[in-house]
Parts: structure tokens; C-alpha cells; sequence
């Protein structure tokens, strides 16, 4: 069996107690309620797409040029993908041409922007930084300086969502 703050494994204790805590006493809903209010507006493929690129062009001009941006359905927390950066490689003519895409998981077309923004800008990073090493999160971090906070909430809003399910 799993446990409910499988979200949360890499978190130090006291804050997962805090979690057991607040889960207890039926309060984490209300938590992320009060700190996320907004549901975003981007709701289509074409929408994410211009979301990701002005955000690209924001802070990582010089990566490569991102071909494809949609959502995915397929893409669940059974494999622990919220989002995910490919280069598809095909031959065109007799050239390799890779094509960049970042997908979402369709979960988020319901989310907090906040939590949305969390997402393009780590797949973003990957652009730059294929590990999640140090200089991959220092890029987060420039995009989005309340990234680490960002992701400990979201994990909040995961594990709130997989309990309510």
C-alpha cells in the first residue's frame, strides 16, 4: 500500500507530520484553497503553446525553438510525469531534424496558474539543463523565484487530490 504523502517521500519529517497534521484535522483543502484561489485561463493547446513561448522568450532566448506545446491526457501520476520535455527526431529529407515539445498533463487545465507556471518553467529548464542537478533548479529559481516553494505546494495539491479521489 501506498502512502498518501508519496509526494512528499523527499520532504524532512517535521514537514510531513505538519501535512499529517493538517490532513487530520481536514484542513488541507481549506490550506490550498486560501493560498491558490484563481483557476488559469489556459485552456487550449494553441493558448499553452503562446503561454510557454512568451515565457521562453522571457528567460531562455537562446534554447532551442520549441515546436510543440499541448496537453496530455495520457500523462498521470501513476508515472510520476506532470509534464515532459522530448526531442522527436525524424528524418526529413536527408537531414535529422529534432523537434522539441513540452507536454502537460491535462490535470492542470483546472490548476492554479501558480501551479501551471511551476510546470512550463521546469520543463522550460529542461531545455537548458537535461538533469535535475543544481544548475537545473538555479535556472528554475531565475525563472521563477518561489520555485521550490511553488513545488511543495503543488505536492500539497497532489496529495490533496488523490485523497479527495
Amino acid at each position: 500500500m501506498t502512502t498518501p504523502f508519496k509526494y512528499l517521500q523527499g520532504y524532512p519529517p517535521h514537514l510531513q507530520q505538519q501535512v499529517m497534521q493538517m490532513v487530520a484535522e481536514g484542513r488541507l483543502g481549506d490550506y490550498l484553497a486560501k493560498r491558490y484561489p484563481d483557476r488559469h485561463q489556459v485552456q487550449s493547446d494553441k493558448a499553452l503553446y503562446g503561454y510557454t513561448v512568451e515565457l521562453k522568450q522571457e528567460y531562455l532566448r537562446s534554447a532551442p525553438a520549441i515546436d510543440k506545446v499541448l496537453y496530455d491526457n495520457r500523462l498521470d501520476l501513476t508515472h510520476r510525469a506532470l509534464g515532459l520535455h522530448t526531442a522527436v527526431s525524424r528524418v526529413q529529407g536527408g537531414k535529422l531534424k529534432a523537434k522539441k515539445e513540452i507536454r502537460v498533463a491535462a490535470l492542470f487545465k483546472d490548476a492554479a496558474p501558480e501551479f501551471l507556471n511551476m510546470i512550463v518553467v521546469h520543463e522550460l529548464a529542461h531545455l537548458k539543463e537535461a538533469e535535475h542537478n543544481k544548475a537545473f533548479y538555479k535556472l528554475c529559481q531565475h525563472m521563477l523565484p518561489d520555485y521550490h516553494q511553488l513545488e511543495f505546494d503543488l505536492r500539497l495539491y497532489l496529495t490533496w487530490r488523490e485523497m479527495a479521489s
